[in-house]
């Protein structure tokens, strides 16, 4: 065989350089990828980023069936994404194939594209996870004596450690599926550092999740970062659409909504959905567009939009529309997109024509008054800001020509209170000095909701003393938990039934005028043109409570350190209890007793206690930590006492509705500020009076008179006052299910500025 002295040296072979340059190489031979790069390949066009990956996740659950999805992210899901369900979970014998390309039990032949009424089909999305992240599925059917948990790694099983085996494992688990992703694009460095914020990723997670809680209607969703306690959504299976958009994106939107529905058979669709009316603008186009119930995007039905309510909004103002369009499924071609975001479908125009004009036809009906916010400069603002006569900063100056000055001067009774830090109503009392303060040293045996009594002396160890800055938060890595009790549930649906949407809609759109009377704990809230007093205390029960049944299991903790012995702190509480004969219950073989079967019944469920309400107590009687239920606010410790007294005779513990129910009424009475005492102002007056005779000033016995209120007591105070307004009233707004008992026992209007001016012009 001859060899070719001028041939190619072999690739990679120095040259000298007397060589030539190489000659024209030929053409490369075509050769099949292997399978993990077309598996990594695919990948990376159907999952983007942490959203997409919980996009399907989340069609998956909703398509099983499920009623609630509770969803856990860590770093904006690149470390962690967890989705659980109670839907009707897989069996046990489609684990080996659950994560391999085109496994699916939606569709068998290609046929059936054209009349696909689910969510997901085409079986890519948990293959293409598994080839970029960690992929673990917990999973239980209906019939299933346990559940099931299995590892994939690149489509496949794969062991939980080196060494084991790949085949499920038992675990304890409820009905339905958890998936949990770990390390999302691991494999995929170059992916991975295109993502420049968690926190960007995360609100992307929100809005995603936030478009399917409106549209699914029986579905629950609950939202929240890794070691964060409150969900950014938490909206519950039996809200409504409006109260669904009420959730998500705000009152202003919702209070503001029109419903519309058309159908035109020519055309084979069905439209419905909520918009915006012409007192609503934002400035994006806000558009949820669900077709055939899939989330999809449409730049001509946006543009569309945008044309219709360009007649009726301002220049730069857009709306905020929620439409679901039924299409028959012959007309639809949804693979036309690896994360299914667009949808190609017949007759696009005269669809999007039909609906604009009906949408139009509604707005025009309703156009018929509008609403303006504006803002108004107060006199004595203006004149203390520029003595001169001159012109305020920023007010328009009459042109060179005028000659007239004119300006539009509103009505005074429709001048509603826009901004609650201009002025508070504390700032329009007469100052007066400290008195002395005496507290009551019994508590009632059946304190009313949010009542209290909280004046017992406290022992030396629960003695607590609030620090004048801000308290320090320790956040733990722990992961949240859970819940699929049906009675939490069954507690959390009768909240919402008794709801009272026109006390809701006060609570979201108010203004906090000020604290009006510490004692009975009154406070005074300004909704449009009407003022209300609030009793603050029944408010926070009903808040407290709430917000006992939404993170069930989840509670923070406050430690004591030392921790606290039960016993003796249910015998300060027996001795601040009276008999019926009106004696005080001494030491004696009957208080040893009832101080026994207290703390033995409270030991005895302590891992219960622990578990749901982070109330830990030791076998040996100390009591560890009790519940948190908000940052910022410490509730009463005087009252510790008489809550781990109460929660003895008063918890239903055998049965387990019942239980929870009781157990939560109390911790939401314990938490409930407590009446502050009030100032007596005759007190201060003869103290006054006899210092003035012996020479001294009025000052000085002012302040001779504020030595009967203590530390504690005025740093309590503080501490009070600061939570209702910037923690208890806040949260009212944006947490708060206002309850039909509210309403009567709550809540009270005490003035109208319309009825005021009609008063006074009879004047």
């Amino acid at each position: 065989m001859d060899v070719d002295s001028n041939a190619e040296p072999p690739r990679g072979t120095k040259r000298k350089a007397e060589d030539g340059p190489n000659p024209e190489p030929g053409p490369r031979r075509i050769q099949a990828l292997d399978p993990n790069v077309v598996n990594k390949i695919a990948a990376g066009e159907i999952i983007i980023a942490p959203v997409h990956a919980l996009k399907e996740l989340v069609e998956n659950a909703v398509d099983a069936g499920s009623t609630m999805l509770e969803v856990l992210v860590k770093d904006g899901g690149l470390k962690l994404l967890q989705i659980t369900d109670n839907g009707s979970g897989i069996d046990k014998e489609d684990l080996p194939i659950l994560c391999e390309r085109f496994t699916t039990s939606k569709l068998q032949k290609f046929e059936d594209l054209e009349s696909i009424a689910t969510y997901g089909f085409r079986g890519e999305a948990l293959a293409s996870i598994s080839h970029i992240a960690h992929l673990t599925v917990t999973t239980r059917t209906k019939n299933s004596e346990s559940a099931w948990r299995a590892y994939y790694e690149a489509g496949v099983l794969a062991p939980t450690k080196p060494g084991q085996g790949t085949d499920p494992k038992r675990a304890a688990g409820r009905q339905g599926t958890q998936i949990t992703v770990e390390d999302l694009f691991y494999n995929v460095p170059t992916r991975r550092r295109a993502f420049r914020s968690t926190s960007e990723e995360y609100n992307k997670i929100v809005d995603m999740l936030g478009r399917y809680a409106v549209h699914c209607s029986h579905v629950a969703f609950s939202c929240k970062k890794h070691g964060e306690s409150s969900a950014s959504i938490s909206v519950q299976a039996a809200a409504s659409t409006v109260d669904r958009i009420r959730h998500i994106y705000g009152g202003s939107v919702a209070n503001e909504l029109l419903s519309f529905e058309t159908e035109d058979s020519r055309w084979g669709f069905k439209a419905r959905g909520w918009a915006s009316n012409a007192n609503f603008s934002m400035k994006r186009t806000t558009l949820l567009l669900f077709i055939n119930g899939r989330s999809v995007d449409s730049t001509n039905i946006r543009k569309a939009l945008d044309e219709t309510y360009s007649h009726f909004l301002p220049k730069n103002s857009h709306p905020f529309v929620y439409l679901s369009l039924e299409i028959d499924p012959q007309r639809v071609d949804v693979n036309v997109h690896p994360t299914k975001r667009e949808v190609n479908f017949l007759n696009e125009d005269e669809i999007t024509l039909a609906i604009c004009g009906h949408i139009s036809s509604k707005l025009a009906q309703v156009d018929t008054s509008r609403t303006f916010t504006t803002q108004t400069l107060l006199p004595a603002s203006t004149a203390r800001g520029n003595s001169s006569g001159s012109p305020a900063p920023g007010t328009p100056r009459a042109s060179a020509g005028s000659t007239k000055k004119t300006s539009a001067r509103p009505y005074e009774n429709n001048l509603v209170r826009t901004d609650s830090n201009m002025r508070k109503i504390t700032s329009m009392f007469a100052p007066s000095g400290p008195t002395i303060v005496h507290l009551s040293s019994t508590s009632p045996a059946a304190p009313t909701p949010g009542d209290d009594s909280s004046g017992a002396d406290a022992d030396p160890r629960i003695a607590h003393h609030y620090p004048s800055g801000v308290a320090e938060y320790e956040v733990v890595d722990r992961e949240s938990t859970t819940n699929w009790l049906k009675s939490v549930r069954e507690l959390k649906e009768a909240v919402v039934d008794n709801s009272h949407s026109g006390l809701t809609d006060i609570f979201k759109n108010y203004s906090f005028v000020g604290v009006v009377d510490e004692r009975r704990r009154l406070a005074a809230i300004q909704s449009g043109v009407k003022l209300y007093l609030v009793d603050y205390g029944r408010a926070c029960f009903e808040l407290f409570y709430q917000l006992g049944l939404n993170d069930f299991g989840n509670f923070g903790v406050i430690r004591f350190n030392p921790p606290l012995d039960l016993k003796q702190i249910l015998r300060i509480a027996f001795d601040n209890e009276k008999g019926d004969d009106g004696h005080e219950h001494g030491d004696g073989p009957e208080l040893d007793v009832a101080v026994e079967a207290v703390a033995s019944q409270l030991i005895e469920r302590r891992q219960m206690l622990q578990e749901y309400f982070s109330l830990e107590i030791t076998p040996t009687g100390e009591l560890c930590s009790i519940p948190l239920l908000i940052k910022g606010y410490t509730p009463p410790l005087a009252k510790l006492p008489q809550f781990l007294l109460r929660l003895g005779p008063q918890v239903r513990w055998n049965d387990e509705k019942g239980c929870f129910d009781t157990f939560v009424r109390e911790l939401a009475s314990f938490y409930v500020p407590e009446k502050l005492p009030v100032l007596n102002e005759e007190l201060q007056r003869l103290q006054q009076h006899r210092a003035q005779e012996k020479g001294k000033g009025k000052e000085q016995a002012g302040s001779e008179g504020g030595e009967g209120e203590d530390d504690d007591t005025r740093a309590r105070r503080t501490h009070i006052r600061h939570a209702i307004e910037h923690i208890f009233f806040p949260a009212f707004k944006s947490q708060l299910i206002c309850t039909a008992s509210l309403m009567q026992a709550g809540l009270i209007e005490v003035a109208n500025l319309k009825g005021l001016y009609r008063v006074f012009e009879r004047c």
